[in-house]
């Protein structure tokens, strides 16, 4: 597990209008229910040395959304012997936080922004991305090569 944490521009997927990043963490994780459980800890950890207190409802916002995101990446992205990575990009003025979670299946593409569809009452899973959707001010779906896909949100920390 190596964890980057540099302040250097970075190349972002889809649709941003945010200026320079002020902060950058991120960490390949194990697809396993351990590396979600990490990625969460770690989002809060990150957020609290940004300014972001752990008891700030922007903190434990970020972290459910990050918490989703893995969950999904280790359910649903998993590939044998194959890690997720989880981005944080901070960016000043608003300040918002851009998440992202790469896994290597880009085979298995979740329902586009604004399609998805409701839950069963009858199940226990299926609204992981109802939150991302509603507790983000956007979110999508990026495939930049054929080994990954990747589902970010942008989240308002103020």
């Amino acid at each position: 597990m190596k964890a980057d944490t540099d302040h250097s521009p970075v190349h972002r997927s889809g649709p941003s209008k945010h200026p320079a990043p002020a902060g950058h963490f991120a960490i390949r994780l194990s697809a396993s229910p351990r590396g979600a459980r990490l990625a969460r800890r770690l989002t809060s950890g990150q957020l609290h040395v940004w300014g972001c207190l752990y008891d700030s409802e922007a903190n434990r916002t970020a972290t459910l959304i990050v918490a989703e995101l893995a969950a999904n990446a280790v359910l649903h992205g998993r590939a044998p012997g194959r890690d997720f990575r989880l981005r944080l990009t901070l960016f000043p003025g608003g300040p918002a936080l851009r998440i992202e979670v790469t896994d290597p299946r880009p085979d298995r593409r979740p329902p586009a922004p604004g399609a998805l569809p409701p839950p069963s009452p009858d199940c226990d899973s299926g609204r992981g991305l109802l939150l991302v959707e509603a507790l983000s001010t956007h979110w999508g779906t990026v495939w930049s090569d054929p080994y990954t896909k990747t589902v970010w949100c942008e989240v308002a920390l103020t």
